[in-house]
């Protein structure tokens, strides 16, 4: 009876420590949705770029991508970002969809213009660059050294 007592206070014990330490990642990981303004911007392709990624500028986290749909007129890809309301964004902002790397994901990266006029909540950004498709990009470096002979 003693050692059922003892491996349950040691489970419990276990149980409280993983959820302190669960607690205390998400907390400090900046994992949620940052509070501020809502951005638009128009992609042609948004492959690897999902909900809950990071919005970047000069390599600082400033937003994260609250969500994305189709535009039926357009067909093109619309994310709606969500940006740190301490930010002000010039109208003739740059986005852009980057890659971590060869096995990483894609977040989107915004450069500032330097128009005077801000954006303001709820409008869009019209400079934008999609997904690069890297895969495509070698094969066609792998397909052009085919017709060398």
């Amino acid at each position: 009876m003693r050692n059922n007592l003892v491996e349950t206070m040691m489970g419990a014990a276990v149980l409280a420590i993983t959820g302190g330490f669960l607690f205390f990642a998400f907390s400090n990981a900046g994992v949620g949705s940052v509070n501020g303004s809502t951005y638009y911007a128009s992609f042609d392709k948004i492959d690897g770029l999902a909900t809950g990624g990071e919005v970047k500028i000069s390599g600082i986290k400033v937003g994260t991508i609250v969500g994305s749909h189709l535009d039926a007129d357009t067909y093109e890809a619309v994310v709606e970002m969500n940006i740190d309301s301490s930010i002000e964004l010039p109208e003739d902002t740059f986005a852009k969809i980057t890659s971590e790397g060869l096995l990483g994901g894609n977040y989107l990266v915004l450069d500032p213009g330097g128009s005077d006029i801000m954006l303001e909540d709820g409008d869009t950004i019209y400079e934008t660059q999609g997904a690069v498709d890297l895969l495509g990009l070698i094969n066609t470096f792998a397909g052009s050294g085919d017709n060398e002979e």
